[in-house]
């Protein structure tokens, strides 16, 4: 029985993985025009047992002064699996951005820079219709060093709506070794589980 369920979890991932390469086929890649940008939010999910904590944080660019914070609690319905983050993630942050007002959104997680060419970053792009950065702390294994770009502590990679150049622009002009709004968004996330 047990082989049967780690075959049937094996063939819904496997097609799950074609789904995030279709998928990859819709992310936009443009330039941000950085200078127009007023607004920069971050979100970020913390876990306790079956329960996800999505924090969003939105501060004025690029000196973050903090405008709105919120969080929501959500059960956790996907287990946590290496390069599916997305399918675990993608329900609490929906969540807590819903009718967030920002001009782009940080999400701790890859976007482009993913073995499949679409992480977190670019689903939260693709259905909130925004301009989305990935921005996480390491690198996923096996991805070329041209999908991402490293500004201080942090891996940048392109989301939805942006290039890699304004990306990182976005994310260097917040200063710092991580960028402040995520820094803020997963205090907040911890602070309520």
């Amino acid at each position: 029985m047990t082989e049967l369920k780690d075959y049937i979890i094996t063939e819904k991932l496997k097609k799950i993985a074609q789904l995030q390469r279709e998928f990859s086929k819709r992310v936009v890649e443009r330039p941000l025009d950085v200078d127009s940008i007023e607004t920069v939010g971050a979100v970020d999910v913390s876990y306790r047992e079956n329960t996800a904590v999505s924090a969003l944080v939105v501060c004025t660019f690029p000196d973050c002064e903090v405008l709105e914070a919120r969080t929501t609690k959500a059960r956790a319905t996907f287990p946590y699996i290496p390069t599916y983050f997305f399918l675990r993630e993608t329900r609490p942050v929906l969540l807590v951005a819903k009718n967030a007002d920002f001009d782009v959104l940080l999400v701790e997680g890859h976007g482009r820079a993913h073995p499949r060419g679409y992480g977190l970053a670019s689903h939260i792009g693709l259905v909130l219709k925004k301009p989305v950065i990935g921005v996480a702390k390491r690198p996923l294994r096996g991805v070329p060093e041209g999908l991402y770009k490293k500004v201080g502590k942090a891996y940048v990679s392109v989301g939805h709506l942006v290039d890699l150049k304004s990306a990182a622009g976005v994310v260097g002009a917040l200063g710092g070794s991580y960028p402040k709004p995520l820094k803020l968004a997963d205090k907040l996330s911890k602070v309520r589980t």
